[in-house]
């Protein structure tokens, strides 16, 4: 019992959707208007049934009145025909008594309509012995005969009495049936309203609640606040409208860092720009009066002089160097995109890195050799160089680098890296240099593509390095990003767009 009345439960149990609620409604306000109908229908068939008896209760009354009519002229005319009239109405009064049996009886108690019946028998044996006792027109009265005329005209006002007894409880049944049809009409049609108000209530509870809570909630993301929306119900169209909301606001978080980063990067570019060009002017200068000391032996005439000459010497190339690399970062070159194997150009840039990478340092490649990338050959060269570099110094002398690519499907891809957000649309190319070195901490992993910024050494680094490499990647129209635990290597994710979404 206990299961059919939980089964009973899940198929009651409205859909957990709002389109599902709605239809849910639909079909049970036209259910309940069903059956309405269909009872008014048989409600109208029960009193169209009580009207027909209605006919025949009037039929009968009818017929008492008419054998009364008929005997009153027989008792004054004597006429034969007035006899035969009364007889024909009393045998017909009989054969409705005996085809509405069942009606009559439920009308009038059986004893009533037995006794209408016992009255017509009555009825007929006194005029049958009325009419033994002579013919009423011949003028000779009899003793007999009068005393049985008021008894014949007694039972007759029974019968038309017991009719209308009859005829009085048919009109209460009649009225009765009509007053409780309308009373059961009006609280039917009272219960369909009252249901449909309090559904519309409901429902409007249902959808209206909740969508006034995601509506504050996307009016406080739109005044500055990023907290996640809470789920305000369980229909499957609110949870599919926060799960959108919410992915909405990682998407903007994710590109509301981009763009601070473009425009810290476009207000650095600015900058490094003035400060190259002035600093170019003087250190031309000075390392050409460099080179004139150290040509003119009479002006350094000691092994010290030549020595601080030579650093001097040595530190102007260098400065002059990084203001060359800040130019090249600002300059506006145009790109000169080609379809460029992936696999050769990782491996020239390798042997560039040849005398920089120790002999114990491990390096595997596992790049296919049909991998294509639409790029810039120069500049990413210099992605590759810089990433390979970084690498190659953060492992050390005994450690292990790997550089491995592959195809990117976005129709089969699985979790992503937070910083490829932008690039999980299209099919691209990812490619993955990954070290075993000592990683990167977790609070300045990022600020890592900062400018300027460097972990290493002053004198080691000018932290312009992965900056570079950033915007290259970035106005290749790819995404970088990396993934570092402390004591378990760092891995960098450079994605670029495919030849065949390119084209």
């Amino acid at each position: 019992m206990k299961k059919i009345i939980d089964s009973m439960a899940i198929f009651l149990r409205p859909p957990p959707s709002l389109r599902g609620k709605i239809s849910y409604a639909y079909v049970a306000v036209a259910l309940l208007t069903l059956a309405v109908s269909i009872f008014a229908y048989w409600e109208l068939r029960l009193l169209e049934d009580k009207l027909q008896l209605r006919e025949r209760v009037a039929e009968l009354f009818d017929t008492s009145l008419e054998i009364r009519r008929f005997e009153r002229n027989f008792f004054l005319h004597g006429e034969n025909t007035d006899y035969r009239e009364n007889a024909t109405y009393r045998a017909k009064m009989l054969d409705l008594l005996a085809q509405n049996q069942k009606d009559f009886t439920a009308l009038a108690a059986e004893r009533q309509v037995e006794t209408l019946r016992g009255s017509l028998k009555e009825y007929q044996q006194l005029i049958d012995e009325y009419l033994a006792a002579g013919w009423p027109g011949d003028n000779r009265p009899t003793e007999q005969r009068k005393q049985l005329e008021p008894r014949i005209r007694a039972v007759g006002q029974d019968i038309v009495a017991s009719c209308v007894t009859v005829v009085a409880a048919e009109r209460k049944l009649v009225r009765s049936s009509l007053s409780s049809f309308r009373v059961l009409l009006f609280f039917s049609v009272v219960g369909v309203a009252l249901f449909m108000v309090a559904f519309g209530q409901a429902l409007s509870r249902r959808v209206v609640q909740p969508l006034r809570q995601i509506e504050e909630s996307v009016n406080a993301i739109a005044s500055g606040k990023r907290t996640a929306l809470t789920m305000p119900g369980e229909d499957r169209e609110i949870v599919s409208i926060v799960n959108a909301c919410n992915q909405m606001l990682k998407e903007l978080e994710v590109r509301q860092k981009h763009l601070l980063r473009s425009e810290k990067l476009s207000s650095m570019g600015t900058m490094v720009s003035g400060v190259a060009h002035e600093l170019n002017n003087p250190l031309s200068n000075i390392w050409s009066s460099c080179q004139l000391l150290l040509e003119d032996k009479a002006l350094a005439t000691t092994e010290a002089q030549h020595e601080l000459l030579r650093q001097i010497d040595e530190q102007s190339v260098r400065a002059r160097n990084i203001v060359r690399s800040m130019l090249d970062f600002t300059s506006e070159r145009e790109f000169h995109k080609e379809k460029l194997p992936l696999e050769p150009l990782v491996r020239q840039a390798m042997k560039f890195l040849k005398g920089e990478i120790p002999a114990e340092t491990a390096i595997n490649l596992g790049i296919p050799a049909d991998l294509i990338v639409e790029a810039d050959r120069h500049r990413l060269m210099q992605v590759l160089l810089n990433l390979i570099k970084n690498a190659v110094e953060a492992v050390g002398t005994e450690g292990k680098v790997v550089i491995i690519a592959s195809r990117y499907d976005p129709d089969s891809a699985s979790a992503d890296d937070p910083g490829l957000a932008e690039c999980r649309s299209k099919p691209a190319i990812d490619i993955r240099i990954r070290d075993n070195g000592p990683g990167i901490p977790a609070e300045i992993l990022p600020r890592i593509f900062d400018p300027f910024f460097t972990t290493k050494d002053v004198g080691k680094g000018m932290g312009l390095g992965l900056f570079i490499a950033y915007k290259i990647v970035e106005d290749h129209g790819g995404c970088i990003a990396v993934n570092s635990d402390v004591g378990g290597g760092t891995t960098f994710v450079v994605r670029l767009p495919s030849s065949r979404s390119a084209q």
